[in-house]
């Protein structure tokens, strides 16, 4: 059984900060390249970041340089550490194996709302 728990979304206003968290089951986890993706109302879910087991990173444009992906694969999670939000950035949040989104085979978990306003 694929489980993913993301947690950590809130309000902030913008310019805030908000780090997220993702904890994976093993089976997906072990030597996962892993993303963040994100889904705005009305909009497609899109990858905003990506982590590779050995932690090379990828960015959308529209992060970059903002956003920062990481993990710690000793506790299977992947985090995801958003500075600078901007109003555009409100979405709920997912993370999931790159692998499995591309192949059509993933499941989602609940997501985390972020909300961005003042």
């Amino acid at each position: 059984q694929v489980q993913l728990v993301e947690s950590g979304g809130g309000l902030v206003q913008p310019g805030g900060s908000l780090r997220l968290s993702c904890a994976a089951s093993g089976s997906i986890f072990k030597l996962s390249a892993m993303g963040w993706y994100r889904q705005a109302p009305g909009k497609q879910r899109e990858l905003v970041a990506s982590i590779t087991w050995g932690s090379r990173s990828d960015y959308a444009d529209s992060v970059k340089g903002r956003f920062t992906i990481s993990r710690d694969n000793a506790k299977n999670t992947v985090y995801l550490q958003m500075n600078s939000l901007k109003p555009e950035d409100t979405a709920v949040y997912y993370c999931n194996s790159i692998f499995l989104v591309t192949t059509g085979r993933s499941t989602w978990g609940q997501g985390t709302q972020v909300t961005v306003s003042s």
